[in-house]
């Protein structure tokens, strides 16, 4: 959520500056501020009689003490439609705050200098390409059907358990899965970050906290009962461990991962592009959350975008990396890069990672705040990336990775699978 004060000190860079995002934020800004004058002059009025009422009150004592009797009551009288004018000045401000926060909230974060204007994923900036050169043998196969032909993913009988985008992982294919989840375990927590399980379900002021709610729900599996949901990215349920913190000097910078199934209902999503493990409803992702200074996030942003690239590096698969433009980024990102891997058997890239930089808009949202060398109470920055995504990884894996007699398995996996090759 964008702090009132941005909008206070410079309403009109907030609505230049989420053009680029194809938002025309100028009705919500100015209902925004014409809510906040309301409430500052219900403030000021409110004290103003509160003032009267102590003058008010001092008179009682006095005239009592006079023996003034008919004069007291006057003035308790007085006293009293004071404090009742009072209570509606406050519950109309009140009002003011309620409806103020629920417009803020329909404001996306503002993105960072580096975003460019666009209007889809067309117009993404490729800032790097890496990773070897894939030569598939002739009559290659897309990764649905590698797994059918060596048993080690079963989407029919995902389908007859639950329903579409649910797969069954078998034999040497659901090794792979642990295989891949602690290896890229391994390489975030020798990179520093403390690995943390945390629970697959979250309460409704989680999903706020982080911007999933009332942004996504339709996106999102909701246990209605318990009014849980269903977490669609470990993101949720660790950035939530620091709502309503405040950390000291001392605390920050932290560093976080986790590794949880996610849930994602994929409304609206058809065609060829999410065959397989293109596109599913519960998947294996690993996740890296940061919280940083201001002065150090984007910093700590570049950092992570370097780690995910040496994770890729060590699979030995060719990629890209892309800077969002503004009208391809999340409703609550400044900046995010994405990873995508090229899969030759169907001759596109896949996204495997998203790493974004929030600036305070989720630590406003969640209060989560740090204190400065100063002592003064300051809002953190969030930042948080795939580490990676599974499903896109392992059809990358399977398709660029096949031959004639076989999968072969990238090195660096071999002692997490305990084997070198799939056939």
């Amino acid at each position: 959520m964008l702090t009132l004060k941005m909008l206070r000190d410079d309403p009109q860079a907030v609505v230049d500056k989420l053009k680029i995002k194809n938002f025309d934020a100028r009705a919500i800004v100015d209902k925004v501020l014409e809510l906040d004058a309301r409430r500052r002059a219900l403030q000021t009025e409110s004290d103003a009689l509160l003032s009267q009422q102590k003058q008010k009150a001092a008179e009682i004592g006095k005239l009592m003490k006079e023996g003034l009797r008919d004069e007291a009551e006057r003035a308790k009288e007085a006293v009293a439609e004071l404090k009742a004018r009072s209570g509606e000045l406050l519950a109309q401000g009140d009002a003011a705050v309620k409806e103020m926060e629920a417009q803020l909230v329909l404001l996306p974060n503002v993105p960072c200098p580096l975003v460019v204007p666009g209007k889809g994923a067309e117009d993404n900036q490729i800032v790097k390409q890496g990773g070897p050169e894939i030569h598939l043998p002739e009559n290659a196969l897309p990764h649905w059907e590698l797994a059918k032909k060596y048993d080690i993913i079963d989407f029919d009988l995902g389908v007859k358990i639950t329903g579409a985008g649910f797969p069954v992982y078998k034999g040497k294919g659901a090794k792979l899965q642990r295989a891949l989840i602690n290896f890229f375990l391994d390489c975030n927590t020798a990179a520093g970050y403390k690995e943390v399980e945390p629970p697959v379900m979250v309460n409704a002021a989680s999903g706020f906290g982080t911007g999933q709610l009332p942004d996504k729900e339709a996106q999102m599996y909701y246990a209605g009962l318990d009014d849980f949901y269903m977490v669609p990215t470990a993101e949720v349920p660790v950035t939530n461990i620091f709502r309503d913190v405040i950390l000291s000097e001392n605390e920050i910078p932290q560093r976080l991962t986790a590794y949880t199934p996610c849930f994602r209902r994929e409304a609206g999503s058809y065609g060829k592009d999410v065959r397989g493990l293109n596109r599913l409803h519960q998947f294996d992702k690993v996740e890296i959350v940061r919280v940083e200074k201001p002065e150090a996030s984007y910093q700590a942003l570049d950092d992570m975008v370097a780690h995910v690239e040496g994770i890729v590096n060590k699979l030995g698969l060719k990629y890209r990396i892309l800077r969002l433009c503004g009208g391809d980024m999340s409703f609550t990102s400044a900046i995010t890069y994405d990873f995508e891997l090229w899969s030759a058997a169907q001759g596109r890239w896949l996204e495997i990672s998203s790493v974004s930089n929030f600036d305070t808009y989720q630590a406003n949202r969640l209060h989560l705040r740090y204190r400065d060398a100063e002592g003064k109470i300051q809002l953190a920055h969030t930042l948080n990336g795939s580490s990676l995504a599974l499903p896109r990884v392992v059809a990358a894996l399977l398709e660029d990775n096949q031959t004639p007699d076989g999968i072969l398995i990238p090195e660096v996996l071999r002692p997490y699978t305990g084997f070198d090759r799939i056939d």
